[in-house]
């Protein structure tokens, strides 16, 4: 017969004491929560409170030199780009052409197209769009971003658009597609024509949420190239990416973008994520006027994304900073006009003009003006009559179409006859 172990009368009276220290441990150390439970506001203001990494602190940040031998950031990732928003100009880059998985990244593309289709009027804010079963999220399973609209409910499309931009909602970004496409494959064909618009030449989508597909990949410059299109040609809607929380059906969801918590210069855009793509983020920031736009692509991990960002904007502006060779709209030089009613014409910039250069050097930039030769009557406004050229330490860093800033109308046959005659005797 076995005997149950009886306590030794020593420990009895400590038993009381033992409990009670195991309970306080336990309560100090709570279990991990489910991986799909529901989602709470703000869960990328929970990861910024963390201690930042080494690469987060600007005097420990490894570098590199690329091959114009400019020392740039060394980071952790498989591909990122710096690039400045108003010149498209790349201040720096790593493997920025590769293509790769995007993940959530995609839905730029689709939020892209709702809003394009919101401006050109061929859809409403206020649509109805419903969640099929092809688009419906099954409850967050599998890891699936969910907005968490029901079966067969409708939703407006500015709520959905929300979904997709703020809560990263695959449902929503499904549900749209076949709203605008007429179905996920029909929205996918859109996609590709809009990227190939853009340029985005490494870029292919297969679907509208970014799950893998074997050949749904792009590149870090196409993000930023798409990025800069949301800014520029969706303005009204850009200030959605900004939002840092959704409630939709009782479920309040954080914005991802953990930099919208930490940095009030940044106002954007998407982050993504699965296995397969790793840790992505797209971002906008602001400084002085100065935008700059970062893309990263496959860091380890949340905090990595972020910290990284970061890196790249503080060292975006610490080393370049914006110039402006030439106001729009000012007389830079006057070209002659032959059998013109007047004989010149003022010359100048029709749009303005923006470079970015090393910081320290904006006051070296230097513009040269070269006028087309043999310029007749009648002259446009705004007709193209030359370029302005603009270099400092000898290094030429751009150029602008210069201008005809009025109208020239061409001469009679009178004045004509005698300008002909005025120039011979010229020579």
């Amino acid at each position: 017969m076995t005997r149950t172990p009886r306590t030794a009368p020593l420990f009895r009276p400590l038993l009381p004491t033992l409990l009670a220290t195991a309970l306080l441990a336990a309560s100090l150390h709570p279990a991990e929560a489910a991986t799909h439970a529901k989602p709470k506001a703000k869960p990328a203001k929970a990861a910024t409170t963390r201690k930042a990494s080494k690469q987060s602190t600007p005097a420990e940040q490894a570098m590199t030199t690329d091959a114009n031998g400019q020392s740039i950031p060394l980071l952790e990732n498989k591909a990122w780009v710096l690039m400045d928003y108003a010149t498209g100009q790349l201040l720096a880059s790593s493997n920025p052409d590769e293509p790769l998985p995007p993940a959530s990244l995609t839905k730029m593309m689709t939020s892209y197209l709702v809003e394009q289709g919101l401006k050109s009027g061929k859809v409403k804010p206020d649509d109805k769009v419903t969640m099929s079963e092809s688009a419906w999220c099954k409850g967050g399973k599998d890891g699936d971003s969910c907005m968490f609209v029901p079966l067969n409910a409708q939703a407006s499309l500015m709520d959905m658009l929300r979904g997709v931009v703020i809560a990263s909602g695959n449902d929503a970004s499904k549900a749209l597609a076949e709203h605008l496409g007429g179905s996920q494959a029909g929205f996918v064909t859109l996609m590709n024509a809009e990227a190939a618009k853009l340029g985005m030449t490494k870029t292919h989508f297969e679907n509208a949420d970014g799950l893998p597909g074997a050949n749904h990949k792009a590149s870090a410059r196409d993000m930023a190239v798409l990025a800069a299109a949301i800014i520029r040609n969706s303005a009204e809607y850009y200030p959605i990416y900004a939002e840092r929380e959704f409630t939709y059906n009782n479920i309040k969801q954080g914005n991802r973008n953990a930099l919208l918590y930490t940095d009030p210069t940044v106002d954007g855009l998407k982050t993504g994520h699965t296995e397969e793509a790793g840790y992505c983020l797209v971002a906008s920031s602001t400084r002085n006027g100065m935008r700059l736009i970062s893309v990263i692509m496959n860091a380890n991990s949340k905090q990595a994304r972020a910290d990284q960002t970061r890196v790249l904007f503080n060292w975006g502006y610490a080393n370049y900073e914006q110039a402006t060779p030439a106001q729009a709209g000012a007389t830079l030089t006057n070209a002659k006009v032959l059998y013109g009613v007047v004989p010149e014409v003022a010359a100048g910039l029709a749009k303005p003009w923006t470079l970015v250069v090393p910081k320290g050097q904006a006051a070296a930039v230097k513009t040269e003006i070269t006028l087309n030769p043999g310029l007749e009557g009648p002259v446009a406004k705004g007709a193209v009559i030359g370029k302005a050229v603009a270099s400092a330490n000898g290094k030429v860093l751009g150029e602008a179409p210069v201008v005809a800033l009025a109208d020239v109308e061409r001469a009679g046959f009178f004045l004509r006859i005698k300008q002909r005659v005025a120039g011979w005797f010229s020579k």
